[in-house]
């Protein structure tokens, strides 16, 4: 059996700086492209069932499509993924804003976040597995963030498949937290998502208001389009007549996953319409957000110019939950010196054991 390996290969330059597309090889198939601009996922190609092997990522064609404005395509978001309300909260009795980069609120860290930098890299390899890590020194005041943060995210790649991904950051001053993956999800190349199956390990999720920022306490599941806890169709469910639903134009919300005391459990499941492909992810994270791509249009594509269209894909973004830094009833995003902040998510392809 060929073993695990990893190698790079030059993306392109910004201001002077070098980014490079490593490429993290399992061996058996499955084979993952990591940009060290964004520290994004670039490529994540797994077999079908039949062998056949094809992204499941949705990507865009060339670093200067990276460097523009886009919807986060398989970066990592930070310092605060999702939103924080008025892109203001208070810590330790002082406040701090982060610039208002969505309706009023700030989004992923603001206009300059994670997604906009160039991360350094350092690849490792043992007898079953290859990873990449990647570390970002983040300046006291960056976004008006405080404190200065240094994170790292480290992507393995396993002889099964599996890629996981690590985050850990610590501080020198009291600061919020929260990174997530922002990678776009297709895993049967067709021109939406509709027809492919999801279902999420939770029983509330919280409802927003028009600008996406939680109305209140997370709220139950059952009897609502957003009772995921069996198998549905995404098309279906989207149809649904529903207030939450009709303003977002589909799915962008959080989930409360069960609690795990904090171990890694799965999040959810999603399955292509022939279940050619099956894909699960699993994480010691809180909640998960569901985005069904509903503000794409078409103007984003990739390198064979097939266009990122409306529900084209799906984000299952692994978090805390937005805004928790104004709600101390959510669970807490403060990272303190001398503690780290980590978690862990994997996407298991378990079609590949069958």
């Amino acid at each position: 059996m060929p073993r695990p390996t990893v190698h790079r290969a030059p993306f392109g330059s910004v201001q002077g700086t070098r980014t490079d597309l490593w490429t993290l090889d399992s061996g058996t198939g499955v084979r993952a492209g990591v940009l060290t601009y964004g520290a994004s996922l670039h490529r994540l190609t797994v077999p079908d069932t039949t062998g056949a092997g094809a992204s499941v990522v949705r990507s865009l064609a060339t670093l200067d499509d990276y460097t523009g404005k886009h919807p986060y395509f398989g970066a990592v978001v930070g310092r605060y993924a999702n939103r924080i309300a008025h892109g203001r909260f208070v810590l330790d009795g002082t406040e701090h804003h982060i610039p208002a980069n969505d309706r009023g609120h700030a989004l992923h860290g603001g206009p300059d976040g994670f997604h906009t930098k160039v991360w350094q890299a350092s690849p490792d390899r043992t007898d079953d597995s290859v990873s990449l890590r990647l570390t970002l020194h983040s300046p006291d005041g960056d976004m008006g963030f405080p404190g200065a943060l240094d994170a790292t995210v480290t992507y393995t790649l396993d002889e099964s498949g599996t890629l996981a991904v690590d985050y850990a950051s610590v501080t020198d001053r009291p600061t919020v937290v929260n990174l997530t993956n922002h990678a776009y999800f297709d895993l049967a190349g067709h021109d939406d998502v509709l027809g492919h199956t999801l279902q999420v390990d939770a029983d509330s999720y919280l409802p927003v208001d028009d600008d996406g920022i939680p109305l209140g306490p997370p709220a139950e599941v059952g009897g609502t389009p957003f009772d995921l806890t069996a198998p549905q169709v995404l098309g279906e469910r989207l149809g649904t007549e529903n207030a939450q639903l009709r303003a977002a134009g589909g799915f962008d919300h959080c989930w409360v996953l069960r609690d795990s005391g904090g171990g890694l459990r799965r999040a959810a499941r999603l399955t292509a319409p022939d279940a050619a492909r099956v894909m699960e992810v699993w994480t010691t994270e809180p909640g998960i957000q569901v985005y069904t791509a509903n503000q794409l249009d078409g103007s984003f594509t990739d390198g064979t110019g097939r266009r990122h269209g409306r529900h084209g894909s799906l984000c299952l973004e692994t978090q805390h939950l937005p805004d928790s830094p104004n709600r101390p009833d959510l669970p807490s995003t403060v990272l303190r010196p001398g503690d780290t902040a980590r978690s862990r998510t994997e996407l298991r392809f378990p079609h590949l054991g069958s």
